[in-house]
């Protein structure tokens, strides 16, 4: 078992409890751990037999794309196509933040991080 991390995948979206945070976007910053088994790309050095990180990297700027309203649903949304797209993970794990998010005080990020291991059978 081993882990690929994905940090500080940045991003500017539309997400937002807020109609304005929903019109005026804002800065998010998007890490992704996924938990798989690097034996055979480690011993054969073959893209096959690993994910790869541009596909994951993608897959979260799609689902960043989509406006959402709590990060929640961003951090579910990303979870589910993690899963979804590549049969050989076994968990992920992933933190979403809004940077000065809209509270009328100062506050540098807003984040919620959600994990999920995939049911065995």
């Amino acid at each position: 078992m081993g882990q690929i991390a994905l940090e500080g995948m940045e991003f500017f979206a539309y997400h937002g409890f807020f109609e304005e945070e929903q019109k005026l976007g804002n800065r998010y910053t998007v890490d992704l751990y996924i938990g798989t088994d690097l034996h055979a790309a480690g011993t054969s050095d073959n893209l096959d037999t690993t994910v790869n990180y541009v596909e994951l990297y993608g897959l979260v700027r799609e689902e960043m794309a989509v406006s959402a309203r709590l990060l929640e649903h961003v951090g579910h949304r990303i979870l589910d196509r993690v899963l979804g797209q590549f049969a050989q993970v076994k968990s992920v794990k992933v933190s979403v933040a809004k940077h000065n998010p809209p509270f009328g005080g100062v506050c540098a990020r807003s984040r919620v991080t959600m994990k999920r291991k995939r049911a065995k059978g």
